[in-house]
């Protein structure tokens, strides 16, 4: 690697969008578990 090349970082909009992403799949996680749990209770 030289000193002239570019980093090697995402940029910031990419990096934004992989967090909003990686939220988005965390919710839906949740919401899937406790959706088993309310079907499962009744």
């Amino acid at each position: 690697m030289l000193w002239s090349d570019p980093p090697d970082e995402p940029p910031d909009d990419l990096r934004a969008a992989e967090a909003m992403l990686r939220r988005a799949g965390l919710v839906l996680a949740l919401a899937m578990v406790a959706l088993m749990l309310v079907l499962g209770v009744r």
